[in-house]
């Protein structure tokens, strides 16, 4: 899109790394007060191929060191999705967040999506050790 001109498209930082970054695309800075969301810009769309997803992450430098998030984790680009991909970043520190034109904000990682997938109602269901365990069903050791 015009307005990523300039900016590179999502890459992956090393050989290893599952996520692409990708930057903002805005030509002003985005001040993110404490508490406070943003839709953030990116530029580009995308055509992915049928059974596929792109996944929207947030990259974990910007977590750690200033609070900041994607808030809809993962988000999900969908195949039929033609618009510009914008990434909704939430401040969770108590300090003010800048965002700068270029600024790496998220990550981008390709998904296969199962296919033909349909929900049906029913009456019965299988057992399973687990069974309805769930929410620290496996309990908590302060060691891990």
């Amino acid at each position: 899109m015009p307005h990523a001109e300039g900016l590179p498209i999502p890459t992956r930082m090393t050989s290893g790394s599952s996520g692409c970054d990708i930057c903002a695309a805005i030509d002003d800075d985005a001040i993110i007060a404490p508490g406070a969301r943003a839709l953030i810009p990116t530029g580009f769309c995308f055509e992915i191929p049928e059974g596929y997803e792109v996944q929207v992450r947030p990259r974990s430098g910007l977590a750690l060191k200033h609070g900041i998030t994607v808030l809809n984790t993962p988000g999900t680009i969908d195949a039929d999705y033609r618009g510009e991909v914008k990434v909704i970043l939430i401040n969770l520190s108590d300090q003010p967040f800048t965002v700068a034109r270029g600024d790496r904000i998220a990550q981008l990682v390709p998904a296969s999506v199962a296919g033909n997938v349909s929900f049906c109602e029913s009456n019965e269901i299988s057992e399973t050790s687990r069974g309805a365990g769930g929410f620290g069903h496996t309990g908590y050791s302060s060691s891990t």
